[in-house]
Order: structure tokens, then sequence, then C-alpha cells
């Protein structure tokens, strides 16, 4: 049997110019309704909707994988960070060369928030819906998995985890 720790998935820009690879199993798979993910995917996906991240009520699938998980194998060169203020400690990073929106970066965080819609294949379904207190007026929500207005502990508890397994992994692996 296969060790889950070296499992890998790729994820891809729409035209395949950016190609990004992860290891093990995400720390979670979420959907994010809140109100800076809607403004930074319609500001970064402009007129190509057919590229969008974003489901019809708002929220933004994501796979949250450890920083020393992830890895750029192809097209470095075409990731552009964009935020939505200077200030911001959240990018987003987009593949220029077909305005793919890929990854979110809390800087200040230990793990990337990559977009579930860029990985090829079976990929985990999601696991809890966050922020649905920003969901588009009028959408609903599915309901076949637990949904928050906020950050749930258990959201911060498996990130928290995820920091400790971090500072004690083999770096080899």
């Amino acid at each position: 049997m296969s060790d889950p720790s070296r499992r890998m998935r790729k994820a891809r820009c729409a035209c395949g110019g950016v190609e990004l690879e992860t290891t093990g199993e995400p720390i979670l798979a979420t959907a994010c309704y809140c109100d800076d993910c809607q403004k930074a995917a319609a500001s970064i996906e402009g007129v190509h909707a057919e590229n969008s991240v974003l489901d019809a009520a708002g929220g933004t699938q994501l796979l949250l994988f450890r920083k020393d998980r992830m890895k750029c194998s192809k097209g470095e060169q075409h990731l552009l960070d964009h935020k939505l203020n200077a200030q911001s400690p959240t990018k987003r990073v987009v593949a220029s060369c077909c305005n793919s929106y890929m990854y979110l970066d809390f800087q200040k965080g230990h793990w990337f928030s990559i977009c579930r819609t860029r990985f090829e294949g079976n990929t985990p379904p999601v696991q809890m819906r966050i922020q649905t207190k920003f969901k588009r007026e009028g959408a609903n929500i599915p309901t076949d998995v637990p949904g928050y207005s906020s950050f749930p502990v258990t959201f911060v508890a498996k990130l928290l985890l995820a920091r400790v397994a971090m500072l004690f992994s083999d770096k080899s692996e």
C-alpha cells in the first residue's frame, strides 16, 4: 500500500502554463464565502468568468496544504501576487499566462489555500463551509457539510495541529 504522506497531486492553471505539486493529504478541504475571497476572485478573473473559482453562492473551494508540501513545478515565472490592499497579510497568487487564480497565501501562516478547481483527478470533498454570512444575497449554500458564519474551532484546531506536525516533521519528506 502506498504511503498517504507521499501522495502527490497536481494543480494547473486554465492553459496549463503553470503547475503546482502538492504532497501528502491536505490539512482541510473547505469552501470560503468571505467578502475578500469574492472581491479578489472578481478582480482577478474579470471578464474571464469561464475560469471562475466561485460557486453560485460566492464560495471558493480550497484545499489547504502546509507550505512545505507545495511547490511550483512549471511556469513559476508566470506567477504574480495580487493583493486587495497593500497592507493585507493575504495575497492571492495568479497565473498571468491565462489569468487563473491559483492559491491564497496568508503570509503570516504556515499553509497555502489552493483553489480546489485547479486540481486534476479526484480531490477530497469539501469538509466545511466557512464565512457563510457573506454568501451572495439570495443564494442558497449547500447543506451537504457543516456551514459556519465565521471560523469554527475545528478549522483553527486543524491549522494548529498542522503547524505542530510541520515543526516536528522530517524536512526530507
